[in-house]
């Protein structure tokens, strides 16, 4: 079975900003498309911060809103996490996942639940 696949992880300075990619297997082109985050160890924090649907509506959570933007691009298969104004407490594994979107009745949502596939996750690390 194809894999979700992050890359772009990295550190930086508050402040900074850093790009977070994600290849989507083309079977996911349809489905939502979400970036989440947690700290190490902790699966079950796991914390929604922007989802995307087929047709390019988003949605972010409030913690992010304004200073992070999630893109898709289906033709190559890319999904993208542009995150600027970096804190430390934005400090986190960073997951990006795919879920139907007959989950929530052709919505897509900001909520762990209804996503079914996870990448591995990438590390961002934010200095201070």
């Amino acid at each position: 079975q194809a894999k979700l696949l992050e890359s772009g992880g990295g550190s930086v300075q508050a402040g900074g900003s850093l790009r977070l990619a994600c290849s989507v297997p083309t079977r996911y082109s349809t489905y939502c498309l979400g970036w989440f985050r947690q700290r190490p160890g902790r699966p079950k924090e796991r914390v929604g911060l922007a989802v995307i649907d087929a047709d390019g509506g988003t949605a972010y959570g409030r913690s992010v809103k304004g200073r992070f933007t999630i893109s898709r691009d289906n033709d190559k298969n890319a999904l993208f996490l542009d995150m600027t104004g970096l804190k430390p407490e934005d400090e986190n594994i960073y997951f990006c996942a795919a879920g139907d979107p007959r989950f929530w009745e052709g919505a897509c949502l900001i909520d762990p639940t209804g996503f079914a596939y996870w990448g591995q996750g990438t590390q961002v690390t934010v200095s201070s």
